[in-house]
């Protein structure tokens, strides 16, 4: 490389020099000066062989016999021009070459040369990517370093919808001699951290199959027919292979609704989503190449995305259920010196509404942990701590600063939720109750943790919403209705949106029909009628709400055993 560079900088020294030495060469006879009046004094006595005026304030002149130049003051006479060519004097227009001019027109091409040479040196150092190149995560097919479905726990039903896909792409001839049309295109949807990569890789993986992974916003760009350009370099990609699995994750991106007003749209992603279908569409029957998009919101994708054809399979990677999340746990503790105390069936109850992702982590941080107090293995504290800080953050370990009157509200908050927990909803589990404060502000929580159920009844909803208002209903009977504080602000946020579906969603309102103000109105009597059932409902149970409370600022956290002893001695 550096023989490279000396050889480049050796030409352009030489290129320099030579331009330099042609224009002195050029220019190496310097006129002598004269004054204007000699100057027409041999014009009357015709001894001029040519003029040239040029743009400056000289007169350029070669004389007839010698053949020598000289140089005089312009006064820029308008009718000289016209006295010259009557005399037959040829007369040109043009620049006047000095020696200041060549050291300026040298300098120039000394710079010019010289940024030459940098950028020649830049690109042989580190030759730069377009910027109109797409970033395509090439992952091996090698069976060393691909997933496969023992590599994923739960989604088995998702599995199942795929299996046909995977056989599609190792023998697509099977499938083109029965004349069977295999989906194009398949869309994993569900909420965050869920495992649609996952599924997507171990698709590949399964299938022995190139895996090329982008994201929706890499085709998104401010420069209309970039993101068309990337899409059918993505696909070129891919035919040349003849199968592949292509990963588009978050496709909501690039494919949402597109606008019906032709003014109000965006040119250049409804040219990438076009460019997308159509390269869908041009897929031969041979070909066994399949696209799988992820994303967290199928409601706003457009239409055509998912017509026959296009992704014409949707398959729901949803949270894991009861016997999916102990599959989870049990795959991730795998590499883990987990205590045998603690219980995995216990920690799968625990955990409702945890993705796949935040049962890795939790198992991850109870590792740290442990490892930070150098124990032989991972301790069911670990996992409560690590359960903690993955429900409500990290536990604040300078605690002095709050107030006992503040203790004593949390304490009586998280009361009530604990016990319209335990008797409205018996069937729901209160793994643990804190009134330890958090780093992300939390004063306390209460995990209320409901069976893995398909529906809820009327009833169940109306107890849900009546536990998110025992906090609040609990500080108005303890500390009176002027003292109630804004710890309850996310209580209410749910108890609305809950009640929101419950009338328009649901149907479980006085009417099924209702204009926008008439469901408005109906919400805010329900929420009036069971806020006030909660308060009823706590005051007939005061007394063991204080015990609750009380133990608490004794223990500061409660599990669902401690709970039941107190409800049994009440």
């Amino acid at each position: 490389m550096k023989n490279k560079n000396l050889i480049g900088a050796l030409a352009l020294v030489l290129l320099t020099a030579a331009i330099l030495g042609g224009i002195y060469w050029k220019n190496r006879t310097v006129p002598e000066n004269t004054s204007y009046l000699e100057f027409l004094q041999m014009v009357e006595e015709n001894q001029i062989a040519e003029v040239t005026l040029t743009d400056g304030a000289w007169i350029k002149f070669k004389l007839v016999d010698s053949g020598l130049e000289y140089l005089t003051e312009n006064p820029r006479n308008p009718a000289l021009k016209e006295e010259l060519l009557k005399k037959n004097i040829p007369v040109a227009e043009g620049s006047l070459t000095t020696g200041k001019s060549v050291a300026g027109n040298a300098a120039s091409i000394v710079f010019f040369c010289a940024v030459l040479f940098f950028v020649y040196r830049a690109s042989n150092r580190a030759p730069m990517k377009s910027a109109m190149a797409l970033n395509v995560t090439d992952a091996s097919a090698s069976q060393e370093n691909s997933l496969c479905f023992d590599d994923i726990a739960g989604n088995e039903e998702a599995k199942d919808s795929v299996e046909d896909i995977v056989d599609f792409i190792r023998n697509p001839d099977k499938y083109a001699r029965y004349g069977a049309r295999m989906p194009r295109g398949v869309i994993f949807y569900g909420p965050p951290g869920t495992g649609k990569t996952l599924m997507a890789k171990a698709i590949a993986g399964e299938a022995g199959a190139p895996f090329y992974a982008v994201s929706g916003s890499d085709f998104v760009q401010m420069y209309v027919g970039v993101g068309a350009s990337r899409v059918r370099e993505l696909f070129q990609k891919a035919r040349a292979d003849r199968k592949a699995v292509i990963f588009i994750d978050e496709i909501d991106a690039l494919g949402k609704k597109r606008s019906s007003n032709p003014q109000g749209g965006n040119d250049e992603r409804e040219q990438t989503l076009n460019a997308l279908l159509t390269e869908m569409s041009g897929f031969a029957s041979g070909e066994g190449i399949v696209v799988i998009a992820a994303t967290n919101r199928l409601d706003t994708l457009d239409e055509a995305l998912l017509r026959p054809g296009r992704f014409d399979r949707q398959v729901e990677i949803g949270l894991p259920d009861l016997n999916a999340r102990r599959s989870i746990l049990n795959l991730h503790q795998k590499n883990k010196p987990i205590s045998g105390a603690v219980n995995m069936n216990d920690l799968a109850r625990q955990t409702v509404y945890f993705s796949g992702a935040m049962l890795e982590n939790l198992l991850n941080e109870a590792a740290i942990f442990a490892a930070k107090r150098a124990a032989d293995n991972i301790t069911l504290e670990d996992i409560d701590k690590a359960y903690y800080t993955v429900v409500a953050g990290s536990e604040k370990k300078d605690r002095s600063g709050a107030a006992q009157k503040e203790r004593q509200i949390t304490a009586y908050h998280e009361s009530g939720h604990a016990l319209a927990a335990k008797f409205l909803s018996p069937e729901n589990m209160v793994a643990k109750i804190t009134i330890i404060p958090s780093t992300k502000g939390a004063g306390g929580f209460c995990v209320n943790i409901p069976p893995d159920k398909m529906y809820y009844t009327k009833k169940e909803l109306e107890s849900q919403i009546m536990i998110h208002f025992a906090g609040r209903a609990a500080e108005e009977i303890i500390f009176g209705a002027d003292n109630v504080t804004t710890g309850a602000s996310n209580d209410f946020e749910k108890a609305r949106s809950l009640i929101q579906d419950y009338v328009m969603k649901y149907g479980m309102g006085k009417s099924l029909l209702y204009s926008e103000e008439g469901a408005r109105e109906e919400c805010r009597t329900l929420l009036e009628d069971l806020y006030i059932k909660t308060k009823k409902f706590l005051i007939s149970r005061r007394d063991l709400l204080n015990a609750i409370a009380e133990e608490l600022l004794r223990k500061e956290t409660l599990t669902e055993g401690d709970l039941n002893q107190l409800v049994e001695a009440a």
